[in-house]
């Protein structure tokens, strides 16, 4: 890591540092601003392709004017971060609500994957879900950036000593961890490659969709209870869903459709909330091009 380098990261994460003692609505607006710029230098074309795939039929203008919406509210996410690493335990319960906690109460006793989606609101949730339920265990890709990794670490272990899997320990530890009665709060809708992953539609797209949620769940006996967080007001609702019934199937490509399908009805209720900044679609079929190939 360069020395320039590393001087603009830790100046960034000095600014970060006193965005927190602002007021909400204040940090709200920057972020707001700040995803307006993004969207126009950073990934919105990337966010353009993923809505065009997705919803084929919505005007064009209206499909921008969604864009800059989740741009708008991933830049607001962004600056909260500055809450998560550095406001206090008060300022972060009165941030981050939850409904649904019956759910995961009703399944003392059994092993739990808590499916968490990509939407913008998924670290808040993770850290409520850890404060709610010490040890909840997650995986955790380390940054390239040392710096960076220790602000989300810190972020991440505020509350409840939460057990972080790294990525590259594999499918043994993660299992471990599920079988020792941690709830497991699991994100596996992202594009990983073709490795242990199908071909599973997503808004009608062939997606690559990796199939470790069905798989995990027969190997562990773990209850599958969805929990999804939305941006709702200055703040954040996490809600807990019922348990899946009769889940895994054993067919597993019905099991990873019903996981899309899930995610499909929530994104409907608030398109600008998935995280479409993502190259969801990248990973194609055989002799398909990729979609984010410029012309």
């Amino acid at each position: 890591m360069s020395l320039l380098r590393k001087l603009g990261t830790q100046l960034g994460v000095l600014v970060l540092w006193l965005v927190h003692f602002l007021p909400l609505a204040w940090i709200g607006a920057l972020g707001s601003g700040l995803g307006a710029v993004l969207y126009r230098f950073g990934r919105g074309r990337v966010t353009r392709v993923n809505l065009a795939l997705c919803f084929p039929d919505m005007p064009e203008d209206e499909r921008r004017a969604l864009g800059l919406r989740h741009f708008r509210m991933l830049g607001r996410n962004a600056l909260e971060l500055s809450i998560m690493v550095w406001g206090t335990e008060a300022e972060l319960l009165r941030l981050i609500q939850v409904e649904g906690l019956e759910h995961l109460e009703g399944a003392a006793g059994r092993p739990v994957i808590a499916l968490a989606p990509h939407f913008i609101g998924l670290n808040m949730g993770g850290i409520r879900v850890a404060h709610e339920y010490p040890g909840t265990a997650s995986i955790y890709s380390r940054q390239k950036n040392p710096v960076l990794d220790r602000v989300f670490l810190r972020a991440r272990t505020r509350f409840g000593n939460p057990h972080l899997v790294s990525r590259q320990e594999g499918l043994r530890s993660v299992i471990r961890v599920i079988r020792s009665g941690k709830p497991f709060y699991f994100l596996p809708d992202m594009d990983f490659g073709i490795r242990d992953a199908i071909f599973s539609p997503f808004f009608g797209v062939p997606t690559a969709t990796i199939t470790a949620l069905p798989r995990l769940a027969r190997l562990t006996g773990a209850l599958v209870i969805p929990v999804v967080t939305r941006q709702v007001g200055e703040g954040y609702v996490v809600r807990f869903y019922p348990p899946w019934k009769d889940y895994p199937t054993g067919d597993l490509e019905a099991d990873v459709r019903r996981m899309n399908a899930f995610i499909e009805e929530r994104v409907l209720e608030m398109p600008d909330q998935y995280f479409w900044a993502h190259k969801r679609f990248k990973t194609r079929p055989p002799g398909e091009p990729s979609p984010y190939r410029r012309k």
